[in-house]
């Protein structure tokens, strides 16, 4: 099943500092995460100015449960860099 993860990151001053510190890691995970068919769309929420301020990622998993391994093993989820993930259930158009 596929679910749709909303992750807004923090809003504080430190914010993007966090999120710049944990981004290779973070697309190195993605990367490990495509070619098990885990990963399946996503990338940058923005700001009106274009400032990276969340992502939206489309996992393909077994349960919620999975998915929320995932998100709690993301770096940027040990980076402090996502402060409020929503998950939702959901069907992608092909």
């Amino acid at each position: 099943m596929e679910y749709l993860v909303v992750a807004l990151d923090g809003t504080d001053a430190e914010a993007p500092g966090r999120r710049t510190a944990a981004r290779e890691a973070h697309l190195a995970g993605i990367a490990a995460l495509t070619e098990q068919g885990i990963f399946r769309a996503g990338g940058a929420i923005l700001d009106d100015d274009g400032n990276m301020v969340g992502s939206a990622v489309i996992y393909e998993c077994p349960d919620r449960n999975a998915v929320e391994q995932h998100v709690a093993n993301d770096p940027y989820s040990k980076g402090d860099v996502w402060r409020d993930v929503t998950i939702y259930p959901f069907r992608m158009l092909r």
